[in-house]
């Protein structure tokens, strides 16, 4: 057996072993931290596909910040096991039977499809390349620099939103 075919499977157990921990756990830290290592290993699913800019994108974005918003989230909420609703069993069954019927429609589809067969037309270009994804986006020819630094004010201001909307107000004058 191969080494990455070992990787593979162990990143494909933690992957599924997290990602069940992340949805049955009732800490709901507990359960954000289960994500996080979630992500990490999908993001070494992507390492095994060459894809370093997409894994690396993947760690910033999904384990970083979007992470530390949903902790932020849990802790300003403060959730408690008192203030938890019990749910009704009707609810309980719609949810399973959600389940049950998106995963048929899924095994019916992943059953009923062919792989595409035919040659791989290659530019011969590596876009996997991070070096190379940098200069396509950032060149002075393609334009992309400007989305760019829009993208990065948009964040800011979402950013300064989000602390102004979670500070306390003083109701004591």
């Amino acid at each position: 057996m191969s080494t990455v075919l070992i990787i593979f499977y162990i990143l494909a157990a933690v992957t599924l072993a997290t990602a069940f921990m992340t949805i049955f756990s009732r800490n709901p830290i507990h359960s954000a931290i289960y994500l996080v290592i979630c992500f990490f290993s999908i993001a070494g699913h992507y390492l095994l596909f060459n894809a370093q800019f997409l894994a690396l994108v993947h760690i910033i974005v999904y384990s970083g910040a979007i992470m530390i918003l949903l902790l932020f989230t849990l802790m300003l909420m403060n959730l408690n096991k008192e203030d938890e609703v019990h749910k009704p069993r009707i609810t309980r069954l719609g949810a399973v039977l959600s389940v049950l019927i998106t995963c048929g429609i899924l095994l019916s589809i992943f059953i009923q499809t062919k792989p595409i067969m035919g040659d791989y037309d290659t530019t011969g270009e590596d876009y996997q390349s991070i070096k190379v994804l940098g200069q396509v986006l950032l060149d002075q020819d393609n334009g992309f620099m400007v989305p760019f630094e829009f993208v990065s004010i948009l964040l800011l201001v979402a950013m300064i939103g989000a602390v102004l909307l979670s500070k306390k107000e003083n109701s004591a004058k």
